[in-house]
């Protein structure tokens, strides 16, 4: 585990710390043993809590109502994500409150079986990528009830941040082919934007997508389900999946050029950002976003 904070300001957490939350609020379960898992997500500190159980403890201080809506929202994607597809995603079980040693509101939810992708890498198989489209059209199916891209992060406009990625390819020289990047971002930051929007989960990265035997065991991480750019789940064509699964994925939800380009552009822009922020702090993060460089630069040679 790397001692480099990913955050400035980042909080501790230790398995002691959630054991004495557990024990004061959840007693009911205060004899499990806690375990942390490897940390490959960057937004929460993750243990296991018995064999059933998972705790997710948000890593950077914020208002306490604001984490608490957010834990409330996160559960509710999950049971909408839940109830629209066949493959598992974590479900709700309870939110914790603030305590001694830790200041903000947490979450436990039930822990799912399978090896992460970063772990246990799917990128060859064909069968891996039906399974991904199947999900992402499961999430694609759910209404948006009336409800738009609501401006903030990907899924709307690709020059969304402008200085984020020009800061990005100044901190990246000498990482990656900045130069040819670069060229290819010009390119894909001013594709039109041409269908409307819909469900997503926002963030299919290997850290959030378990394999095993070479398909699609689960997906974490759904609390980002929101509508936008139908092209941003395609960042997991790129991130997850090498030349041929990926053209599978692309045929079965019939994607048309425009639409791809799009995917291809959100999944430079993540991408761009995680090669160098994480370099020292989260290695996991740091070889998805060179490797899905690298596969960007190869579909352009």
């Amino acid at each position: 585990m790397s001692s480099v904070e990913m955050h400035v300001g980042q909080l501790r957490v230790t398995a002691d710390m959630v054991g004495d939350l557990i024990a004061q609020q959840f007693p009911e379960w205060g004899s499990l043993p806690i375990r942390r898992v490897r940390p490959g997500g960057t937004v929460n500190a993750i243990f296991r809590i018995g064999d059933e159980l998972a705790a997710r403890l948000p890593l950077q201080l914020h208002d306490v109502e604001r984490v608490r809506a957010g834990l409330e929202s996160h559960a509710d994607a999950a049971r909408r994500v839940g109830g629209a597809t066949s493959f598992p995603v974590p479900e709700p079980v309870a939110i914790g409150e603030p305590g001694a040693a830790y200041p903000l509101p947490w979450s436990l939810q039930t822990w799912l079986p399978g090896v992460t992708a970063d772990e246990d890498d799917p990128s060859s198989s064909e069968a891996f990528a039906v399974d991904l489209a199947g999900f992402i059209g499961d999430v694609r199916s759910l209404d948006t009830e009336g409800r738009t891209f609501d401006g903030t992060n990907r899924g709307g406009d690709l020059r969304f941040d402008e200085e984020w990625m020009a800061h990005c390819f100044a901190q990246s020289e000498g990482l990656v082919d900045v130069t040819s990047l670069w060229s290819i971002w010009e390119g894909l930051r001013e594709l039109p934007r041409r269908s409307p929007d819909v469900m997503t989960h926002g963030d299919l990265i290997p850290g959030n997508v378990l394999v095993e035997n070479g398909r699609l065991a689960g997906v974490l991480d759904v609390g980002g389900l929101a509508p936008a750019d139908p092209a941003l789940d395609l960042v997991g064509a790129w991130h997850l999946l090498d030349h041929t699964p990926r053209q599978v994925l692309r045929t079965e939800l019939d994607c048309d050029d425009l639409e791809w380009e799009r995917g291809k552009a959100w999944a430079l822009q993540q991408a761009m950002g995680a090669a160098w922020y994480y370099r020292r702090s989260n290695p996991a993060m740091h070889d998805m976003g060179t490797r899905t460089l690298g596969r960007i630069l190869a579909d352009e040679s």
